[in-house]
């Protein structure tokens, strides 16, 4: 950042000051928090201050501090003071804006908000605006809007795209961002960054108000919340940052059950989970997919013989449901809530009690997020239950509970916007009036994510939008936008308003069909009977998924098991059914990265065998035959492990970088593996290991040095080899298609009709090739290859991994299977494990893995240490 004059207010107590003692409450306020015997904190009051000299703010402060309350208590004092008043005969439009990365956060807000509004007779108006708000409410709120709307990144930017977006929010005076660190560094971000300087534009003076519990780079967010002048130095908001309050109680559940090797259905803690739950009032069990969540609640009904209420929420279910198990929550009528991150942000659940974590948290950041859940207060300590899948988790587990306890945050570092997402917004702004080039480019640049945006990239973006790029310049389809005799730019038709408003958006799932319960009529003498469809919607599930079922295959979802019956315009008709072992959706989305900071903590544990002893026996003991069998990786060097198996050859390497930056690099090295006649046949990677099996014995290989390994893991392999496997590969075309249809180039929603995801893949290739022949340096290209730098590839974090283990790496040759290695081996040829009759074909092949491992007595010498240590096994 630059050199602006950082002004940081840290209240390092969470005392409250005495109400008298200040003079920024007015007397209703003051009462308020004396009938209940509440005293309002430093940090309310100083951004009370700050509004009121008009300053924008971020403020940091721990879960239960009252972040929302303080983002909110300049806007009502303002509003009760106001002279204008509902009943005036002129529009007035909102005043403050709040917005949320979650809907259910939206609403929830709504709630606990409406409690101090009404019990101090104030005169003000709070509604919700989300992608839940019936259209009618949407439409009423434009001609009458509440003081304090409560919305959602893809809203305010419908809002700005509006014709009369100047007269709506020429009265607004405040937006709060909740949970602002989760927005930032993603496309979302973007997209709200554009739209806050719309807003700056349309109401001058505005002022920002950042809340968050958990940064890592605070001075990312205070130049994102204000105004930025590209050639000055950087501008920063206020921040107040508030000490850190009762520390949370986390432990690892440490099962006597055998931990499982791979996999991430934790079945093996599933009583003691259920346990857990019995002695809480209310729990929290978060994961991080919903295939997880799904499968774990499914599980949870099948051992429940008490019959708790336990309910289930991921974002592919329904609404109606969502907001039944929300509301049931509320009124504490629940014991235990399966949930994704629908529910990890800052929804104060004032019964939940104790947060238990499914799986690995991938990061600090969200473990501390989402064990915050739980007694949503300051004062009292977050109580949260760690059960890790597998052998590794266990360590990531650990390495996440010792950055918890010494306050570390890892959420990603701001990035610069993203291209696709301007072009979004350029149309937008041409929806909502004519516009002058370099206005709105003087605009853009306002926002600090787009601060670096050349006035070349800017152009190309607009002449994109106007003609589609020079490859595609001939097809009317994709002029957009055009140049008009006063030099403004305007919509091309009106009917692309429409269009647009259809396809606005940066969140691009894989397509996705409604899941609508049928019923059945007739049937007799064995006959099936006619299918009817006039049962309710139970949500979406991914249309790949449903495309591999056949009429009659069950599967679960929502909770219940169902069965297939077929898919009749854009929706899968199902039943009821019973079934054994019923198929549970995947979903290709929802798979969060491995954080750097986890993974350097994994590798120094496994390094320091003086830290195994907070681990569970049976995976101290495991790291012990490792360390016999072979070596352990060291912190900052590369293990690399070669053998034999069967008729195939195997070399697995440990680089603790996330799925991600594994992938990338088994392309790579298998790539790299093939000039050198290795024979690769393919490769597996997790999180933690890589796996690469091939005809070839690559020890023998690596040992003459033909290839050499310094050589085969040098960092030039991103460079001509990176580039020539990613115009082979279909990756590319992945991240364009969803770079294409987020800057508007293919639309999924037409007016009356919208593409099913085969057809939008078909449309996106065919003009990917097009444009990688025609124009090479188009936009829509430079978008998908930063996009795929970042999220396919992950090639910064593979870079720093390589240059780390320049001159690092240990090679161990070795005559059978090592015990660290089993973890990758069982992953490969592995599909999806459904059942527990799957999972026990896991534990057969994972206790043959392990004899090999183990060895011969000659490898333990004659001490019998095999046998003592059958419990492994």
């Amino acid at each position: 950042m630059g050199a602006a004059k950082p002004k940081l207010i840290v209240m390092t107590a969470p005392a409250a000051i005495p109400i008298g003692e200040n003079g920024l409450l007015p007397e209703r306020f003051q009462q308020w928090f004396a009938d209940r015997g509440w005293a309002p904190r430093p940090h309310q009051l100083k951004l009370i201050a700050q509004a009121r000299a008009g300053s924008s703010s971020l403020l940091i402060a721990p879960t239960g501090a009252g972040k929302t309350l303080a983002g909110f208590l300049p806007s009502l004092i303002e509003l009760s003071q106001a002279r204008e008043r509902r009943n005036s005969s002129h529009f007035i439009g909102p005043h403050t804006l709040y917005v949320s990365p979650l809907k259910a956060l939206a609403v929830d807000i709504e709630r606990n908000l409406g409690m101090p509004v009404a019990e101090m007779e104030l005169p003000v108006t709070v509604e919700t605006r989300t992608g839940d708000t019936p259209a009618h409410k949407r439409q009423r709120q434009k001609l009458s809007p509440p003081d304090i709307l409560l919305t959602t990144p893809e809203q305010v930017a419908l809002l700005i795209a509006s014709r009369d977006a100047e007269r709506f929010f020429a009265r607004l005076s405040t937006v709060v961002f909740d949970e602002l660190h989760s927005l930032t560094p993603s496309k979302r971000g973007d997209l709200l960054a554009l739209g806050l300087a719309r807003l700056r534009r349309l109401a001058p003076g505005l002022k920002t108000i950042g809340l968050s519990a958990t940064v890592a780079f605070p001075e990312d967010l205070r130049a994102w919340l204000v105004e930025q002048r590209p050639e000055a130095p950087c501008n920063l908001a206020e921040m107040v940052v508030v000490g850190e309050g009762a520390p949370p109680e986390i432990s690892i559940l440490h099962s006597e059950t055998r931990i499982p090797w791979s996999g991430h259905t934790a079945r093996y803690a599933l009583p003691e989970v259920l346990e857990a739950i019995k002695s809480h009032r209310m729990t929290l069990v978060f994961v991080n997919t919903r295939w997880q969540a799904e499968m774990l609640f499914s599980e949870l009904w099948r051992i429940n013989e008490d019959a708790l209420p336990i309910a289930l929420h991921h974002g592919s279910l329904d609404r109606g449901q969502r907001r039944k198990v929300e509301a049931a929550m509320a009124a504490g009528s629940l014991r235990a809530v399966v949930a994704t991150s629908t529910l990890d942000l800052g929804i104060d659940w004032g019964d939940v009690d104790l947060v238990i974590h499914v799986g690995a948290p991938k990061g600090a950041s969200r473990l501390a997020q989402r064990i915050g859940r739980a007694n949503h207060r300051m004062d009292e300590p977050s109580r949260g239950l760690l059960v890790p899948s597998n052998r590794f988790e266990v360590m990531e587990c650990q390495a996440a509970l010792e950055a918890n306890e010494a306050g570390i945050q890892d959420t990603p570092p701001l990035r610069p916007g993203a291209l696709d997402v301007l072009c979004q917004h350029i149309l937008g702004m041409a929806v909502a009036a004519p516009f002058d080039l370099e206005a709105l480019y003087d605009e853009v640049r306002s926002a600090e994510s787009y601060r670096g945006l050349s006035y070349e990239e800017f152009e190309q973006a607009v002449d994109f939008v106007a003609t589609g790029g020079y490859a595609l310049r001939s097809y009317e389809r994709y002029a957009k936008i055009r140049r008009r005799k006063d030099g403004l730019w305007a919509l091309s038709h009106p009917k692309l308003a429409q269009q647009y408003r259809l396809n606005l958006g940066t969140i691009v799932e894989a397509p996705m069909l409604n899941v609508r319960l049928a019923s059945r009529r007739g049937g007799k003498d064995g006959r099936p009977g006619t299918v009817l469809r006039g049962g309710r919607i139970l949500g979406k599930i991914e249309e790949y998924f449903l495309e591999q079922l056949v009429p009659g295959d069950t599967f679960q979802f929502a909770g219940q098991v169902l069965a297939f019956v077929g898919i009749r315009e854009n929706e899968a008709l199902v039943t009821r059914a019973e079934a054994n072992d019923p198929a549970i959706p995947s979903y290709a989305g929802g798979k969060f990265p491995l954080s750097t900071y986890l993974a350097a903590g994994v590798r120094a544990m496994l390094a320091d065998p003086t830290h195994w002893e907070k681990l569970p026996n049976q995976v101290r003991d495991w790291l012990a035959i490792q360390r016999e069998v072979s070596v352990l990786p060291s912190k900052d060097a590369l293990l690399v492990e070669t053998f034999p198996r069967d008729t195939k050859f195997y070399m697995v390497a440990y680089p603790f970088e996330g799925r991600l930056a594994h992938q990338t690099l088994g392309m790579l090295l298998t790539r790299r593996l093939e000039r050198a006649r290795a024979r690769p046949l393919g490769f597996v990677a997790n999180d933690y290991a890589l796996a690469v099996w091939g005809l070839r014995d690559m020890g023998a290989l690596f040992a003459t040095g033909k290839p050499a390994l310094p050589e085969l893991f040098d960092e030039d392999m991103l460079g001509d080899d990176l580039e020539e496997w990613l115009a082979e590969s279909y990756l590319l075309k992945r991240s364009f298609r969803n770079c294409a249809i987020i800057a508007g180039l293919i639309e999924r929603r037409h007016p009356g009709e919208e593409k099913s995801g085969r057809q939008v893949t078909i449309s996106t290739d065919l003009i990917y090739d097009v444009l990688r022949s025609h124009e090479p340096d188009h936009i829509l290209l430079k978008a998908t290859r930063a996009d795929a730098a970042t999220g396919l590839l992950d090639i910064r974090r593979l870079g720093e991994m390589l240059s780390r283990i320049r001159g690092r790496i240990v090679h161990q040759r070795l005559a059978h299977v090592s015990p660290l290695a089993i973890p990758a081996m069982l992953e490969i040829g592995r599909e999806p494990v459904f059942g527990e009759a799957q999972e026990d074909l896991l534990v057969e092949a994972s206790e043959e893995l392990m004899r090999e491992a183990m060895g011969s007595e000659a490898a333990f010498g004659a001490g019998g240490e095999f046998s003592q240590r059958r419990d492994l096994v």
